[in-house]
């Protein structure tokens, strides 16, 4: 199959680099799905990208007297298929996993002792289809050569864990790590020589060092650029990251725009939250006192309601009194079929709608079909229905004459997946259309009639927020909360349950993709605490249920509910009995501190019993067991973890003294205080406290502590606080607190909540400064990692997760230091 290369020369580049403010920008933030990024300080520069990094490209142009500027987004390479990889299409696989003979790399060796099967290769059959059972694996694949030319070939691969390729005999890549995702790797000229007409052999081997395994491979090549649009880069000349909104400044030659991203994450207004319907909104002024006839364009692929590009895709063009839309989704439609961490998803209808009165063209084109939508000035047969795969949905603007009065217009973008989680076998539309009978036009007209006043409230929040993030721990800090909230709400979908509870449904993106995980829960309850304590429950909800269902009947929490978006009980496979019991009594005890009521715990409180019962006898010397560190691996007589324990039996007690329960609360308020007393003497290393009972020549972060200053419990002394803040400062290193002794990588979320046991702004500041450090200089360009390498700023993996939500725990501490 052929794809055209749309190829932008621009006469001339006038983007200016731009001071980093995160790693990358949150654009459109809604859910774990409908979530677009810029991964460039200027936006004009990188192709826009769901946060797994899958690219879902938005465009925008500005036609300014006929002369275009570009101010959103980079078109992405499109490449003609010379060897299709199995993800695009299924692809016959010759393989062995026994050592072959010599000459295996060549195209005349005998393989008539291998098998065969469709690819990819892989362990796991809900991603593969060919067998991949040991650690080896010896892959070939034949092709024909129909065209020769000049242009360049590239090896389209995607392995786990290390792979070495062979073309016709002649290596042509090795690594010894694991892509995650397709790289294209460039062909030497030289190899491109062996290349004949018949019998050409792509022969790889593979090796899976532990975990999954994974092997796909083609080639592709880069065509000729037929088409050549000469597009000016816009001037960028300023950004300002808040929030709920992403405003750019550009200077498009004789008219100045700015370009406004907002996602109206509100939590005090739970059906706004909802509403999947994100606003791009302009203003267009001259800059030299002249008019000047403007014209905008903006641009969305349909790649943003698929899961791969090659997916085939339906798009529509259709009206509503009050709107001119466009729709666009898979043919297939696999409602919540696709499960797991790095997927997109592909049913429900992606939509571009803007107000009738603008009087706007839109049209729906294939890529190479969109040149002419692009120019502005060309006209485009305008299609109302299109079935095919990388399209484009377009809709230019006629904003006319444009002086020195502001011009103002907004596009919106939307989402419906019609049903957004299983839960229990159940179901369960998005909590917007709860009942069924609303419809997305309804909300598209909604979010048009309200954009300004929208727009309005969340800028009066943006602001707020960031003076109170300022006030409670500096600049720095505040900056790193507005980094993190919207990215921690997008990482999950609010829904509502079918005994009718309110259910906020977590992604663990980018660590193994479970659903409702409590270890995710738990860090970033801070943000949600101080906005809406009912979201928080929305996340212990389910866990609640599982066990109170009968459905989970072990006496602790369990971890999960499932693999998103599939809620139908625990996949993670190994419990966290001291971790997870304790996450849930302590923000059990954390709502009932912010609410000032023991409501919610009452509810629950036999369960409650039950775990707090578990934490009495196993929770103070932890036996060998994971923690929400699991990556670190498994650990016995974790000290951190034992002051978890504690602080969780604490704050049992302080519900049950809330309660009235007075025998439940002297008995674990006491337990809980000589437990602390017990822990200070075995813990103890001389200048700080050990990260194990048995080892005095390590150390931990013990942020679990941080809950006792919180719930102000008062169980361990502040002086056991001023100890480890006081080492901890001569710990870290240019990005960050390691986590522990045993390694260098930490987590940022944990480092705020260390931070927070300082008894003053100098040290927190300290503690905190090299994590926004990290966040400016970091060489991966997407959504925060909330876990790095403290000596080169490199995530380690985990990306776009909600744990963020944590670092606002300095502005809860300050916010119940009077309750």
């Amino acid at each position: 199959m052929k794809r055209i290369l749309l190829l932008f020369l621009f006469s001339s580049s006038f983007v200016l680099a731009q001071e980093r403010k995160a790693p990358a920008y949150p654009l459109i933030t809604h859910d774990p799905y409908f979530s677009i990024w810029s991964s460039s300080d200027s936006l004009n520069t990188s192709t826009t990208k769901h946060w797994t990094g899958a690219n879902q490209s938005l465009t925008g142009l500005i036609s300014v007297d006929g002369k275009l500027f570009s101010f959103l987004g980079k078109t992405e390479k499109v490449f003609k298929t010379i060897l299709p990889v199995a993800d695009e299409k299924p692809q016959v696989l010759t393989y062995t996993e026994d050592l072959p003979g010599d000459g295996w790399i060549s195209p005349d060796f005998n393989t008539d002792s291998w098998k065969t099967a469709l690819g990819p290769a892989g362990s796991e059959p809900s991603q593969a289809n060919t067998p991949w059972r040991k650690n080896e694996i010896w892959v070939r694949r034949s092709f024909k050569m129909t065209e020769f030319n000049n242009n360049k070939l590239y090896l389209q691969i995607r392995h786990d864990d290390n792979a070495i390729v062979y073309l016709n005999g002649i290596r042509i890549y090795s690594k010894q790590k694991l892509e995650g995702k397709f790289v294209y790797i460039p062909i030497d000229d030289a190899v491109k020589k062996s290349l004949k007409k018949e019998n050409n052999v792509l022969a790889i081997y593979a090796f899976n060092t532990g975990g999954p395994s994974y092997l796909d491979a083609g080639i592709v090549e880069e065509p000729d650029a037929k088409d050549v649009v000469h597009i000016t880069d816009a001037k960028q000349k300023g950004l300002d990251l808040n929030a709920t909104q992403t405003i750019y400044q550009f200077v498009c030659g004789a008219v100045d725009l700015t370009v406004t991203f907002t996602s109206p994450l509100l939590m005090n207004d739970l059906d706004l939250l909802s509403r999947p319907v994100s606003y791009i909104s302009t203003k267009v002024k001259s800059n030299d006192e002249e008019d000047h006839d403007v014209k905008l364009y903006f641009g969305a692929s349909t790649n943003i309601a698929v899961h791969r590009p090659t997916q085939q895709v339906v798009a529509t063009k259709y009206t509503t009194p009050k709107l001119s839309i466009l729709k666009a989704g898979t043919i297939e439609q696999p409602m919540l079929k696709r499960t797991g961490d790095d997927v997109r998803i592909d049913w429900g209808y992606m939509y571009m709608a803007v107000p009738s009165a603008y009087k706007s063209v839109q049209t729906i084109t294939n890529q190479a079909g969109a040149l002419n939508c692009l120019l502005l000035a060309q006209p485009v047969k305008m299609l109302s229905y299109l079935e095919g795969e990388r399209m484009v949905l377009n809709t230019v603007i006629p904003v006319g004459k444009v002086g020195k009065a502001v011009k103002e217009q907004f596009v919106m973008l939307g989402y419906d997946d019609l049903y957004a989680v299983q839960y229990f076998k159940t179901n369960l539309r998005p909590w917007w259309n709860n009942s069924g009978k609303e419809t997305i036009e309804n909300q598209l007209e909604l979010a048009a009639k309200d954009q300004r006043s929208v727009l309005q409230k969340c800028a009066s929040f943006d602001q707020k927020l960031y003076a109170d993030a300022l006030k409670s721990g500096g600049e720095a800090y505040a900056k790193l909360c507005v980094m993190g909230y919207r990215q921690a709400i997008s990482a999950h979908k609010l829904v509502k349950s079918p005994e009718g509870e309110l259910l906020f449904l977590s992604k663990e993106n980018f660590s193994n993709g479970s659903i409702g995980t409590v270890d995710v829960t738990y860090p970033s309850a801070p943000l949600f605490l101080i906005y809406n304590p009912d979201l928080l429950k929305g996340m212990l909800n389910g866990i609640f249920y599982f066990s109170e269902s009968g459905k989970w009947t072990k006496p602790y929490s369990s971890h999960d509910l499932g693999t998103y978006p599939i809620a139908n009980g625990q996949t993670y496979g190994e419990d966290m009995p001291i971790e997870e019991s304790g996450n849930v009594l302590i923000l059990t005890a954390a709502i009932a501190k912010v609410e000032g009521n023991a409501d919610y715990a009452k509810k629950h409180w036999k369960t409650l019993s039950t775990w707090a019962e578990y934490l009495s006898k196993e929770g103070f010397d932890p036996a060998n067991q994971l923690s929400t560190d699991d990556f670190a691996g498994h650990l016995a007589r974790n000290a951190n973890l034992s002051v978890k324990a504690i602080v969780a039996l604490g704050g049992y007690g302080m519900l049950a003294k809330m309660l009235g329960e007075k025998a439940a609360a002297e008995k674990y308020t006491t337990m809980a205080r000589d437990m602390a007393k017990r822990w200070m003497q075995i813990a103890d290393a001389g200048d700080h406290y050990a990260l194990t009972f048995d080892n005095k020549n390590t150390w931990s972060q013990k942020y679990n502590m941080v809950w006792d200053k919180v719930l102000h419990l008062d169980l361990f002394p502040k002086e056991v606080y001023a100890k480890e803040v006081n080492y901890y400062l001569t710990k870290q290193t240019k990005y960050g607190l390691p986590l522990d002794s045993r390694k260098t990588y930490t987590k940022s979320d944990w480092i705020t909540w260390t931070a927070s046991l300082a008894d003053n702004r100098k040290d927190f500041e300290a503690l905190v400064a090299p994590v926004y450090t990290y966040a400016l200089e970091t060489p991966d360009r997407v959504p925060l990692s909330d876990w790095h390498e403290t000596n080169d700023a490199r995530r380690m993996n985990f990306t776009a997760r909600s744990v963020v939500g944590g670092f606002y725990i300095k502005v809860l501490e300050d916010l119940l230091k009077n309750k």
